[in-house]
């Protein structure tokens, strides 16, 4: 079994929202981008939330606008075993400095978790420190968990967006 590696974090000083995944699949690793397999809603449902169209965008287009809504990008696994993309075949696993990464980012007020595995193993590394900000659990935007129709994934996601738009109206 492979031992797979996440991306590194995409953030700057103003993210606001962060979003967390667990660890890329095998057509995210192929093509060394966040969720690249063409079936995963991810760009669909992020994109509608903040009100820009995300899947059409150059890859770097994407990451790029994404920081300029203040959201950024991460997993919660460091590296695992894995075979195949399914979160349930995850062996191993060795987590990212969730931590850190949140207190290195100053204006940071929600963590929003893509999916279970994301949220119960980034809420159990973050520990106390979770406390800090708002803790978000999203469904995931992956293929392989149907059992909730993509209409109500949008309403769940469209959270990100009222967080952000909230702060950027505060700050006019």
């Amino acid at each position: 079994m492979q031992r797979k590696t996440s991306f590194s974090p995409v953030t700057d000083s103003r993210t606001r929202v962060l979003i967390l995944g667990s660890l890329p699949g095998e057509e995210s690793l192929r093509q060394s981008q966040y969720y690249a397999h063409p079936q995963n809603r991810f760009w669909d449902l992020v994109g509608a939330a903040i009100g820009t169209e995300l899947r059409t965008l150059a890859y770097a287009d994407r990451l790029a606008t994404l920081l300029r809504h203040n959201v950024g990008l991460w997993d919660v696994i460091a590296d695992a075993h894995r075979t195949g993309s399914l979160d349930s075949a995850i062996r191993d696993a060795r987590g990212n400095d969730l931590k850190q990464l949140a207190r290195s980012l100053p204006l940071l007020e929600a963590i929003a978790f893509n999916g279970k595995k994301s949220s119960a193993t980034g809420r159990k590394l973050l520990g106390e420190d979770g406390e800090r900000y708002s803790l978000v659990d999203l469904p995931s935007s992956s293929p392989a968990y149907a059992a909730m129709p993509f209409d109500e994934k949008l309403l769940r996601w469209a959270v990100i967006g009222s967080i952000i738009s909230k702060k950027n109206k505060a700050d006019s």
